[in-house]
């Protein structure tokens, strides 16, 4: 097979969700799909004709081949590793009111949870352009953190640039325990992703624009800062690059974060320059807005073309 532009690995979870707005004492339907930072990023960036590949261990069970199937289904190439002696995680998402999302994760001794470096294949990050991880994995469990960080070694040592998303869960961590895990790895990578409040987190006393100076200084080329409907800005070397948001009437936000940095990096591997890599980030965080699920409406290239263009029919005929 060849080889895949970004790899990326950590866990992806069933998923289930109530069909309707309502908490889940009284919720009667519910939606069986997958979800993961990860796998979420992946599936945006190949519906964006960027070749990648997921990593991942489930259990030996229905959900693992759900999430496998799922995945694959994508055009992402799945390297799932079978975990006989723990099951696949589950999160259950509720939608207390129109204008709130609530995610409960049952992930505690998970098959996801206990990737480790060993199921890293040789040659797999090496023969990528960029491997992609987030701050998620690093806190699921010590052998999760031990192979972040071989991963991020590994690419490193062959010249593949390393993208880190910091996607900070408190339900992982309290901030004073994951920030240096995560001041960590984002040190070591090129370009890192994060809200105003993640970049806290790393460096508690800077504001978002010092700590994209403090990892500059550690020899990290690009700090994403996203803002949300108001855009994103990015720090690279001396330059400061800002750029609008959408107005959008969101249906549900979560994998917002994901979707932006899929159009990211996708025009980044196409050698586009930054504001116009910043606007299709933006268009596709806002796009994966539109929809229930965590990466259902990720663009795909057309998609991404009607969205920006403001006077196009909202009809399809």
């Amino acid at each position: 097979m060849t080889a895949a532009s970004v790899v990326t690995f950590g866990e992806t979870m069933a998923l289930v969700r109530t069909t309707e707005i309502g908490s889940l004492r009284h919720a009667h339907g519910m939606a069986l799909g997958i979800g993961g930072a990860e796998t979420n990023v992946a599936i945006g960036l190949a519906r964006l004709g960027v070749a990648v590949s997921w990593l991942g261990r489930v259990g030996d069970d229905s959900l693992g081949e759900r999430v496998a199937r799922e995945i694959r289904a994508e055009g992402v190439d799945v390297r799932t590793v079978v975990d006989t002696d723990a099951p696949t995680g589950l999160m259950v998402k509720e939608r207390p009111s129109a204008a709130s999302t609530a995610v409960h994760y049952y992930r505690a001794g998970s098959a996801g949870s206990r990737i480790a470096d060993a199921d890293l294949p040789d040659g797999w990050i090496e023969d990528a352009s960029l491997l992609h991880v987030t701050g998620i994995t690093p806190l699921l469990s010590s052998t999760a953190r031990s192979a972040v960080l071989a991963a991020v070694a590994r690419a490193r040592s062959a010249g593949v640039r390393v993208s880190f998303d910091i996607n900070y869960r408190s339900a992982l961590a309290a901030a004073t325990v994951a920030g240096p895990v995560l001041r960590e790895i984002a040190e070591l990578a090129d370009i890192v992703f994060g809200g105003a409040d993640e970049f806290g987190i790393l460096y508690p006393e800077a504001s978002s624009a010092e700590a994209a100076a403090l990892l500059r200084d550690a020899g990290c080329a690009t700090t994403v800062l996203k803002q949300g409907p108001a855009g994103a800005t990015v720090f690279a070397g001396d330059a400061v690059v800002e750029s609008s948001g959408f107005v959008i009437d969101a249906i549900d936000t979560v994998g917002a974060g994901d979707a932006f940095v899929a159009g990211y990096l996708s025009a980044l591997l196409e050698g586009l320059d930054v504001d116009t890599t910043l606007r299709r980030a933006n268009a596709c965080g806002a796009m994966a807005c539109l929809t229930p699920g965590d990466w259902e409406a990720a663009p795909t290239l057309r998609d991404l073309a009607r969205f920006l263009d403001g006077d196009s029919d909202p009809v399809r005929r």
